[in-house]
């Protein structure tokens, strides 16, 4: 059967829209067709470059179906295949789909990312996972909002996730992860997890990349949130992995790598709260040891429980050198952020035509 595409027009509040709707050939019945309606703004593919950025190890069962979904999806971007040490053949199965591939050494998602960020020279990047767990025929509304909103990331947030495909204790792990960073970070996302992922030119050239592993998405998201940059989330299907198809994550030592990670990060950004905290604790412990050795000298001159005393000295010192610390810090971070903010600037964004 063949098909074809037909441009049709239709005008929604201040925006012109552009729908292309996949009809059958007059020898077929569009009815008997399923509705395959891929919706964008109104922004000309053909006018930037488009990159889509597929991190990858050991998928050879999904990743020419992976690589099919997005050249139909998104039929002038170039699709690159970042392998990353896979032994069973995925390069192969890769170039064979019609993907330009590149190769990382360097074990780990984050190096990967930080690699395919150095390398690739685009407008819009797209990056997705190589299992085929997200759904392509997404990635052209989430480029129309990235271009439409001016934002600098549009996340796919995940929906229907089914057991095979993510696991319950990921799951659980997820909503344990997203509360945590909600707290320490801000309450930007739902899914800071999610891999599928649309950027712009200045998001990518400012991003430092120093995570090596799964924590990748940790660090964009937090990296988001500091500069405070417009982000908007798209809730996308989340699907089975393809047969043969196995998960990378390794539950228990993840999920330590990740809230280590946020919980430097959240040190790196917010030095004061973080040293604040241990000062607070510092502090109140040494004024309760203290208090009744106080209460004893105000009424008998004697300090009584030298050790204790000492203790809680020791204690409240340590309290002011956090705090110190903290004070320090912070201007230190404040300098960081402006010299982010000002690369950021520097960068080029994805304009509207």
């Amino acid at each position: 059967m063949r098909l074809r595409m037909h441009p049709r027009f239709c005008f929604t509040g201040q925006l012109t829209r552009v729908f292309l709707v996949v009809a059958a050939s007059p020898m077929t019945d569009p009815r008997t067709l399923p509705a395959q309606i891929v919706a964008t703004q109104a922004w000309a593919p053909r006018d930037r470059r488009i990159a889509v950025l597929i991190p990858c190890r050991n998928e050879a069962p999904s990743i020419r179906q992976v690589v099919a979904d997005f050249r139909q999806a998104l039929p002038h971007a170039t699709i690159y295949v970042y392998d990353n040490r896979s032994t069973d053949g995925t390069a192969a199965a890769a170039r064979e789909a019609g993907a330009e591939v590149r190769h990382e050494l360097w074990p780990g998602k984050g190096n990967v990312v930080r690699r395919m960020f150095a390398d690739v020279d685009a407008d819009v990047y797209l990056m997705a996972d190589g299992d085929g767990t997200y759904d392509a025929l997404a990635a052209p509304a989430m480029i129309g909002r990235l271009v439409d909103d001016q934002a600098d990331m549009v996340i796919g947030t995940r929906k229907g996730v089914r057991s095979d495909a993510h696991r319950r204790g990921h799951g659980v792990g997820n909503r344990i992860f997203n509360m945590i960073y909600r707290r320490l970070i801000g309450p930007d996302f739902t899914d800071i997890f999610s891999g599928y992922r649309v950027f712009s030119r200045r998001f990518v050239k400012s991003f430092p990349a120093i995570s090596s592993g799964f924590e990748i998405e940790a660090e964009m998201s937090v990296h988001a949130s500091q500069l405070r940059m417009p982000i908007v989330e798209v809730e996308t299907d989340y699907r089975e992995r393809a047969q043969g198809s196995v998960s990378k994550l390794r539950t228990f030592r993840d999920a330590l790598r990740i809230l280590s990670t946020l919980i430097r990060l959240f040190k790196e950004i917010r030095p004061l709260p973080f040293f604040g905290a241990f000062a607070g604790g510092l502090g109140a412990t040494a004024l309760v040891l203290g208090f009744p050795l106080l209460s004893t000298y105000l009424e008998t001159g004697l300090v009584p429980r030298f050790p204790t005393a000492i203790l809680a000295t020791g204690l409240m010192m340590l309290a002011g050198l956090s705090l110190g610390c903290g004070l320090i810090l912070d201007s230190v971070a404040r300098g960081r952020l402006e010299q982010k903010r000002i690369l950021y600037l520097a960068v080029g964004h994805t304009q509207q035509p």
